[in-house]
């Protein structure tokens, strides 16, 4: 739970917005099919990391929102 926890913090956000503008960024500077697929690819953390959302946390036992995690802060 305590991964869980940290992925719905502010530190575990913007990682998960970091990784996801990086495989975007990483995808489209290679190119071709292998890298637009990397940069689609990428869309799904951004887009969990701006949303405040996990869809690893149900695995985990934990809410799928990181404001149930944290509250309304």
């Amino acid at each position: 739970m305590s991964f869980a926890t940290f992925m719905a913090g502010p530190i575990g956000r913007g990682a998960r917005i970091a990784v996801g503008l990086a495989l975007i960024i990483i995808g489209i500077a290679t190119g071709g099919t292998g890298g637009w697929i990397l940069a689609i690819v990428g869309l799904a953390p951004l887009a969990m990391g701006v949303l405040n959302i996990c869809i690893l946390a149900p695995l985990l036992k934990a809410p799928f929102s990181g404001k149930a995690v944290l509250g309304d802060r």
